[in-house]
């Protein structure tokens, strides 16, 4: 039997104000061996990518009733990856089947629960899509632009983080549509890849905006159809004033407000009911049943060539705590991966 040391990501304890580092520690353990408990149906896997997501953020503090558990102080961090199969008590995997997603920060885990696993049937596209394009990233852009947002030809979208795993991919399936797509992003680099990389029609770095209303007008003299939320707080203030009658909010996420010890308020929420806006929020697990259907529709665009998705990529477990505090100052350009083994 194979014994093998085995380097985690360990988180040590609840966090206030923005994560730091220091809030995690990579250690390794003695020898483990790379064999399943006895009668286990479940599956050890050997992690070769990682992926880093704004809501791990809420999992850092203690929380009851959210639709994700918090982290374990003491126990390693876990979230989305792609992994390989090293052994399997489970019918419907086999060793040396590659999977996508919930898995531990470590080199191996054991997952006792692997119906929760998605089997990677295209494995000619890279394996790290399936941390973002391919995975929970993909889905969420997939649902909230089409499912929420309802995109007809020639309307007026806004992406807020448009330069992220998320808002690359919803302005890319926004031009797709025949949409008009202006995305927002704190750097002069990312908007400039917003417009060269991604085929966004317009895009503003909003750290140098002063008045985020007066911005919006500038770029949207009709108002805005579908905003695609991610950031929340002011930004939601200065959108909800430039919706159109009828217009589509769909709420992925506000990152804005992560590290705050108070949320922002919003104060004229008014606008929702003057305007008949739709504004719903929604947790991408809750429809992963529609994974089938986002993939037929979105690997042919791969191949073809006619989407692209940047990835911002890490060698090594001992990067990924730097990594996922880096994703909450915008550090990252893309989709943050860390490469943990390349097979």
């Amino acid at each position: 039997m194979e014994e093998v040391r085995n380097q985690q990501v360990i988180f040590k304890d609840y966090v206030n104000g923005f994560p730091k580092e220091s809030d995690m520690s990579v250690t390794t353990s003695a020898t483990v061996p790379l064999q399943l408990p006895q009668g286990s149906n479940g599956v050890l896997l050997k992690n070769l990518y990682l992926s880093c997501d704004p809501y791990m953020r809420g999992r850092m503090t203690k929380t009851e009733g959210s639709y994700v558990a918090s982290f374990t102080p003491g126990a390693p961090i876990t979230g989305y990856g792609v992994a390989k199969v090293v052994e399997s008590g489970h019918s419907s995997l086999k060793k040396g089947d590659l999977v996508w997603g919930f898995t531990g920060w470590q080199e191996y885990s054991i997952i006792t629960a692997p119906e929760t696993l998605f089997k990677i049937q295209h494995t000619d596209v890279p394996l790290s899509y399936y941390t973002g394009i391919l995975g929970m990233p993909g889905m969420t852009a997939y649902y909230g632009f089409y499912e929420i947002g309802a995109p007809k030809k020639g309307e007026y979208v806004f992406v807020s983080a448009a330069s992220g795993a998320v808002g690359q991919l919803v302005g890319q399936f926004a031009k797709l549509t025949g949409c008009y797509v202006v995305g927002t992003a704190g750097t002069k680099e990312k908007v400039e890849l917003l417009k060269t990389k991604f085929g966004f029609d317009e895009a503003f770095n909003y750290k140098e905006e002063p008045n985020l209303d007066a911005a919006l007008k500038r770029y949207f003299p009709e108002g805005i159809d579908i905003y695609f939320e991610n950031v929340g707080g002011k930004m939601l203030e200065a959108v909800l004033l430039n919706m159109r009658v009828n217009g589509r909010i769909s709420v992925c996420g506000m990152i804005s407000q992560y590290n705050l010890n108070q949320e922002e308020g919003v104060r004229n929420l008014s606008c929702i009911i003057m305007k008949r806006l739709l504004l719903k929020g929604f947790i991408v697990t809750d429809h992963y049943n529609l994974y089938p259907k986002y993939i037929e529709m979105v690997i042919p665009l791969i191949k073809e060539g006619k989407i692209c998705y940047i990835e911002d990529v890490v060698e090594g477990l001992e990067s990924a705590p730097k990594a996922l505090v880096g994703i909450f100052s915008g550090k990252n350009v893309g989709k943050q991966v860390v490469v943990v083994a390349r097979e």
